[in-house]
């Protein structure tokens, strides 16, 4: 018996030593830490060799900033979620193990089978950096209940910035002294949605190409697109129709469009499961739609926002092949299914959604659908790819306040526009300084 339970210990320290060990970062808070945290369990279930400690670290910004730390002090993850705009930065600072290297030397791994709207992001001149994962875009969520209530057809959304503010004039009710009671539409004070306004024009953010031609050295969006989306959102404001958040208050223009405080919200798909289940909770009827456009422009498209999967250099090999499994796994189109129903993000593989359609779910889903039609029937250019931008987290903090003061009545649209590109230059030059 003695000898038994030596050679059982014995046994159990073999094992425990040949399992490699991977850290994974993340920026998914709420119900998602359990899906990711679920996921990898299932993962090492298949992959009993490899061990993967699951972190939540904070928003996106907040695990970018956490990474560079643990870089400098020697302690880097495995493999971390980057949000999309941190693509030039991670290039810049060498950390990363490019994803397009490990795909040259893995003969099994088919990359074809991606949706080239998600990897054009992620490629920066024809290579491929990171694993696309989460990928989202932002769509109209309206309250067909109160359309109906109004007068208003509900099976047609506003399309039209036109449309929209008409809409919100009727959807708007305020109290005897004036005050709102519900307003027509809210969404973030995010440069996202400017971003994506933006592109929607078809129309740049920073120069060579929105950065993919060459590395953006100044900002270019004091123009007429930009100044169309600022002047809705000045309206808006003004007339009362619209409630505005604090800046990056995500949880709170949900929650004014789950309390019906307001009658349309843009947001990310990501929210779509989380919306379809408070419709229902609260008793209204849910409806999604593209994203209003202005009258008469040259339409582009909606970049994805989101995040993907970085592998981190200065790790042993078999960790880094441990990694590379990982988020191998991770990006499979079972998995790439799973995540797109427990949130909201659409998968990123064309095998995914070809399974979906077969099996019926988006016939009986239809605002799942809803942001992959907006993606798909998008223009390409390098405007609707995105801009790739050195310093971006401090541009969208340079928006994000000129648009704050226009909303406060300290700026025009044109001022805050005109201060937000030349502030957003000298960040540009400086941070490029840094890395030319």
């Amino acid at each position: 018996m003695k000898k038994f339970f030596v050679l059982l210990m014995i046994l159990l320290v073999v094992t425990s030593l040949a399992k490699v060990k991977i850290q994974f970062w993340h920026a998914m808070g709420g119900w998602r830490i359990e899906l990711l945290q679920n996921m990898a369990e299932d993962f090492m279930k298949t992959h009993p060799d490899i061990e993967v400690e699951v972190q939540y670290t904070g928003s996106y910004r907040d695990t970018l900033n956490k990474l560079v730390a643990a870089v400098q002090g020697g302690t880097p993850p495995h493999v971390v979620q980057i949000y999309e705009i941190g693509t030039q930065f991670m290039i810049d600072s060498g950390i990363a193990v490019p994803i397009g290297d490990l795909i040259e030397k893995d003969p099994s791994f088919d990359v074809g089978k991606f949706l080239p709207q998600v990897l054009d992001y992620y490629r920066v001149k024809g290579k491929l950096y990171s694993m696309p994962f989460n990928s989202s875009n932002p769509i109209l969520y309206y309250n067909k209940t109160l359309f109906k209530e109004v007068g208003l057809d509900p099976n047609k959304p506003p399309r039209t910035f036109n449309e929209l503010i008409e809409y919100c004039k009727k959807l708007t009710v305020k109290d005897e002294k004036g005050n709102i009671v519900r307003a027509g539409i809210t969404w973030p004070l995010h440069s996202w949605f400017f971003e994506q306004f933006v592109a929607l024009q078809n129309a740049p953010l920073v120069d060579n190409e929105n950065g993919r031609a060459g590395r953006a050295t100044k900002a270019v969006f004091n123009h007429e697109g930009a100044l169309r989306f600022l002047k809705l959102w000045d309206t808006l404001t003004k007339e009362g129709l619209m409630i505005n958040t604090t800046k990056e208050d995500w949880t709170g223009a949900r929650q004014l469009f789950i309390s019906q405080k307001v009658a349309m919200l843009i947001s990310s798909t990501s929210d779509v499961k989380l919306m379809m289940d408070a419709a229902k909770e609260n008793g209204f009827e849910l409806g999604t739609a593209f994203l209003p456009k202005p009258e008469g422009v040259e339409l582009g498209g909606t970049p994805i926002g989101g995040g993907s999967l970085w592998i981190i250099g200065g790790h042993p090999e078999e960790e880094i092949k441990a990694a590379w499994e990982f988020v191998k796994w991770m990006a499979e189109p079972e998995q790439q299914i799973r995540w797109h129903l427990g949130t909201g993000y659409f998968p990123v593989r064309k095998d995914a959604v070809e399974t979906l359609l077969y099996q019926g779910y988006y016939s009986e889903y239809p605002h799942h659908l809803t942001a992959l039609l907006q993606l798909l029937l998008s223009v390409q250019t390098p405007n609707t790819r995105g801009a790739v931008i050195g310093p971006f987290p401090e541009v969208r903090d340079i928006i994000e306040t000129a648009i704050e003061k226009m909303i406060n009545g300290e700026m025009t649209p044109e001022e805050a526009l005109a201060w937000a590109e030349k502030e957003a230059t000298r960040a540009i030059r400086e941070y490029n300084e840094l890395y030319e």
